[in-house]
């Protein structure tokens, strides 16, 4: 089988999927993200509070699992300590230990990655793919030769790469749509006086949980809420601060108790937090040597992102043999 170079846009749950893919077949990979470090949207903040370091899981909140391949990867995240089940979120939901991108890093520490790298399109010149966009500091960057490049970021960020280089896998891509999510962050001196560790649905809020309850964290009391689509969407220009007030208001009621003043009050504004999902599963081209995965070719689940970017390797490697034969 031809062994290939290939670039991959996005060191999220997808683009580590296919990474680890093409890698066991013995192809080599260098994976590019924007990101300051792994995780993507199952990043955790950090925030410094006079109780010690206060931990968010302020993206994905946990992950659930019914893909036997899938199953084996937890299964193996579990034994090595980086995930472990989480009952309050339901039955079979799992966390990253002793944060949600626990299980980012640990797939991302087995590749090479560069983060802090904003690819902003892609060159082809002699017969390959290069990669332009800027540095962590903010330089212009270009880096290649690669053989194939794959897209492992959201629809429309994935549209504006592609766009002059493969107009098919583009319109696909624009098709998609990504709901937004407003992500409030609070961090209390004592443990609330509630009996649950999650809300999920009420008024405003499309769910909220008691981030501290989770296995393996530590520090202070820290909540997590998250607005609902809906709201999110209607309220996406408004002022961090202002929005932070709101969710906290929200979730007073949603516990109907009266809070104690919080340490930290914060907002994180997610602009493409959920997708809509399709049935593509993955999408790759033979001709421009492009190939994009992720949750929203399936369903807004990490396990589809897991599924869609294993999928998206077996496309890749199968041509690959192909070209051999």
């Amino acid at each position: 089988m031809m062994k290939l170079h290939v670039a991959i846009v996005g060191a999220g749950m997808a683009g580590l999927s296919c990474a680890a893919q093409l890698v066991r077949a013995g192809h080599k990979v260098s994976l590019f993200d924007k990101g300051r470090g792994p995780g993507g949207r199952m990043s955790t903040r950090r925030m410094a509070t006079p109780l010690g370091e206060a931990q968010f899981d302020h993206g994905a909140q946990y992950f659930t699992v019914r893909d036997p391949a899938f199953m084996a990867q937890v299964a193996c995240w579990s034994a090595s300590g980086v995930a472990a089940p989480w009952p309050a979120a339901g039955t079979g939901a799992w966390v990253g230990v002793p944060t949600m991108n626990a299980v980012i890093k640990d797939m991302a520490d087995q590749h090479d990655v560069t983060f802090g790298r904003h690819v902003r399109g892609l060159v082809r010149r002699g017969g390959a793919w290069h990669l332009a966009g800027e540095t962590a500091g903010g330089a212009l960057a270009e880096v290649g030769p690669f053989d194939a490049v794959v897209i492992a970021i959201p629809p429309e960020q994935t549209a504006a790469i592609v766009a002059l280089h493969d107009l098919s896998l583009a319109s696909t891509a624009l098709a998609a749509r990504s709901q937004p999510c407003w992500t409030g962050m609070f961090a209390f001196a004592e443990r609330l006086a509630c009996t649950t560790d999650a809300v999920r649905e009420a008024g405003l809020i499309g769910w909220a949980a008691r981030n501290s309850a989770k296995p393996g964290r530590h520090g202070p009391e820290t909540w997590v809420v998250q607005a609902s689509p809906c709201w999110s969407s209607q309220h996406i220009d408004n002022d961090a601060a202002a929005v932070a007030d709101v969710l906290l208001e929200a979730l007073t009621d949603a516990l109907g108790i009266d809070l104690p003043a919080p340490m930290i009050v914060a907002a994180h504004r997610w602009r493409y937090a959920m997708s809509t999902g399709s049935d593509l599963g993955a999408l790759w081209s033979d001709t421009s040597k492009i190939g994009i995965c992720g949750d929203w070719l399936l369903g807004p689940r990490v396990e589809n992102a897991w599924i869609s970017g294993r999928t998206l390797a077996t496309q890749m490697m199968a041509q690959a043999q192909r070209e051999v034969a």
